[in-house]
């Protein structure tokens, strides 16, 4: 059975009810098992309908954080909250490009930090495809290189010995960054369809890993797909 998609208001704290398998270990990792480019930026393919970047935006190894963007824009900021927000004018109560109310539901390409920054074919994963990964890989919470993060490792025939690395990265909410090495937080390119001050982002702690959503102004990891 597909496990469930869940549904988060309150600020991020891992209170969800997660679904997934998992096991504690602190053995270090090489880094993701990748072993072609696209760009210049490496990826893995995991035997999905997307191959998986084996780093975050901003990042120069598979254990490093890289850069926080809030959802939409392309640039890292030093403070993460709606008066600094490209897509409202009125504290977060209306959205000019991306909403519910007739606007878009999925980020243009020049709105994309993941096809900003790397270029080429590469974007942000819809949250379709961060389910598509969710579903179709085991999900292992360890240390890579001094880092904590989730091993997430492939299920399919064939590609079982592929893997990516997601660090925890923590997340940023106004000028503090919150929960670093203890959770990690990455966007998707899809609005939350119910509420369009939100937008889709896999979530997790050292117990739980799922889909939520939350306030697109705050600054959450990036990691690259291709299709």
């Amino acid at each position: 059975m597909k496990k469930s998609i869940l549904f988060s208001v309150l600020v991020f704290s891992i209170t969800l009810a997660f679904v997934g398998c998992k096991s504690n270990q602190n053995e270090p990792e090489a880094g993701g098992s990748s072993n072609s480019k696209s760009n210049g930026h490496e990826y893995v393919d995991l035997g999905l309908s997307v191959k998986w970047a084996n780093m975050n935006v901003g990042a120069e190894s598979p254990e490093d954080y890289g850069n926080y963007y809030a959802w939409g824009e392309t640039a890292a900021k030093a403070t993460y909250d709606w008066s600094t927000y490209f897509d409202t004018n009125d504290g977060g109560n209306t959205f000019t490009k991306y909403n519910n109310e007739g606007g878009k539901k999925v980020l243009d390409p020049k709105d994309d930090a993941a096809h900003v920054n790397w270029g080429g074919s590469w974007r942000m994963p819809t949250m379709a495809e961060w389910q598509e990964l969710y579903d179709n890989c085991t999900w292992t919470w360890t240390t890579q290189n001094g880092i904590n993060g989730y091993k997430v490792t492939s299920n399919k025939a064939g590609y079982t010995d592929k893997f990516i690395f997601l660090p925890a990265a923590g997340y940023r909410n106004g000028s503090v960054l919150y929960y670093v090495g203890s959770v990690g937080s990455f966007w998707s390119s899809s609005l939350y369809e119910y509420i369009s001050s939100c937008a889709w982002y896999l979530g997790f702690n050292s117990d739980d890993h799922s889909l939520a959503s939350y306030v697109r102004c705050n600054g959450r990891s990036v990691r690259s797909v291709l299709p």
